[in-house]
């Protein structure tokens, strides 16, 4: 069972999406927050398994949530919850550790599939937000630490790279191509050396921005 902590100041989105998520057999909501100062606290006592988590917020923003809770080494894995007007907020969440992001619309397929995605290891930063996100680089200021030119990766790790970026995890990766996790994890290390970045969601964004992937 995947537990998930709802963090979103409209109490119709939170309940829209608790619906949603209690028509699935595998997912459970632990907790639910109206705002980020509630969050920081609630969140690193219910230890929650994925963390769905508004940006936007009256007093403590969600990129304030994810800076507090990265700062401890509190931060579960956490998708946001973001429209399509947050460009620079969204790439500034994933510079702070979310691992990927979903609009609030979202689909009951979409929810589920993300929340399992992310529960399991992977990331969600190839939808087609990511595509706007960075289809102006020169309008958003992507200024997420890492190697202006960095070093070739081997074919093997460009297609390691891809399947990232699809959002898949280690576990999934290592079955599609037929070989160990291990394997895949020594693979995604190199891929983060060369690219110049220290996790996952960075890496896939970086090869986005230099059209690697």
């Amino acid at each position: 069972m995947i537990s998930v902590c709802l963090v979103d100041d409209q109490t119709l989105v939170r309940q829209g999406i608790r619906s949603l998520l209690e028509l699935t057999d595998d997912i459970r909501v632990a907790a639910e927050c109206g705002d980020g100062a509630n969050a920081v606290e609630t969140i690193p006592r219910v230890k929650p398994d994925v963390v769905l988590l508004d940006l936007r917020m009256p007093g403590m923003s969600g990129l304030d949530v994810l800076n507090a809770l990265a700062a401890r080494n509190q931060l579960p894995p956490t998708i946001i919850l973001t429209t399509f007007d947050d460009d620079q907020l969204v790439l500034s969440g994933l510079k702070a550790g979310a691992r990927g992001y979903l609009l609030k619309d979202v689909s009951l397929d979409q929810l589920v599939e993300a929340v399992k995605t992310v529960a399991a290891g992977g990331s969600l930063v190839a939808p087609v937000v990511t595509q706007r996100l960075l289809a102006g680089v020169g309008r958003i200021q992507n200024q997420f630490s890492s190697l202006d030119q960095p070093d070739p990766l081997t074919e093997r790790e460009t297609e390691i790279l891809r399947l990232m970026a699809g959002g898949y995890s280690n576990k999934e990766i290592a079955n599609s191509l037929g070989v160990a996790e291990g394997t895949v994890k020594n693979h995604v290390s190199n891929i983060l050396s060369k690219l110049g970045v220290r996790d996952r969601t960075r890496a896939v964004l970086k090869a986005l921005e230099l059209g690697i992937v």
